[in-house]
This record gives C-alpha cells, sequence and structure tokens, in this order.
C-alpha cells in the first residue's frame, strides 16, 4: 500500500539524503493504517512538487516523543549527536500538541529511500 504525507523542508532533505532513517508522528488514526513493507510517497513542503518514496522498515510505538529520541540518539534524526534533544523536543511541539502527544502516542517509522 502506498501512503501519502508532507513533510517540511529540512525533514524532507535530511530523509532524501539519507541523513534521517527515522521519521516521527503521532500515532494517530492515519498512522495506524502502516505496515511493515508498505510505501509512503512524501511531498515537500510548501509547494508539494518535490516527491520521494520510502519504504516503512520498521514500525516504533512510544508513549512520548522523547522516550522514542533517548532510546535511539539524534543520528537517526539526521541530527548529530550533539544537537540537543531539548532543541528537538521545542521544534516537534511547535507541530504537534503535548495533548494529541498523549491522547494517540507515538509512532517512529523506520525507513529506507526507494530509488
Amino acid at each position: 500500500m502506498i501512503h501519502q504525507m508532507k513533510l517540511q523542508k529540512d525533514f524532507f532533505e535530511k530523509i532524501e539524503s539519507g541523513e534521517q532513517t527515522i521519521e516521527i508522528r503521532l500515532f494517530d488514526e492515519k498512522r495506524k493504517a502502516l505496515r511493515v513493507g508498505d510505501i509512503i510517497e512524501f511531498s515537500k513542503l510548501p509547494s508539494l512538487h518535490k516527491k520521494i518514496q520510502v519504504k516503512i522498515l520498521e514500525l516504533l510505538h512510544y508513549e512520548s516523543f522523547e522516550n522514542l529520541i533517548k532510546d535511539f540518539g539524534m543520528k537517526f534524526f539526521g541530527y548529530n549527536q550533539e544537537f540537543l534533544i531539548d532543541s528537538f523536543l521545542k521544534n516537534l511541539y511547535n507541530i504537534y500538541t503535548k495533548d494529541d502527544e498523549k491522547q494517540f502516542g507515538v509512532l517512529g517509522i523506520k525507513l529506507k529511500v526507494l530509488q
């Protein structure tokens, strides 16, 4: 199955280059349909014209963004280890609310870019 998702420019480019191998999302109704082996087609914001496809290798379920990040480290999200987790979390909470995180939980999508 092919799923459609949008990505901010920075995250799109990190996934496209192979720097980021885990995408973080809320485990909402849309993400509950994801299965290992499925394809996600990411569209780059804001224009949505540029697209990449990735294969889902693993689905990682967590209660919080912080727990997921601490388990895997910053390199899986396209940052060096010195990048502060607090800064990364602050950026995530500009996209998602803590109430949504608590309500839905968190999903890490381990992925591989398809050529």
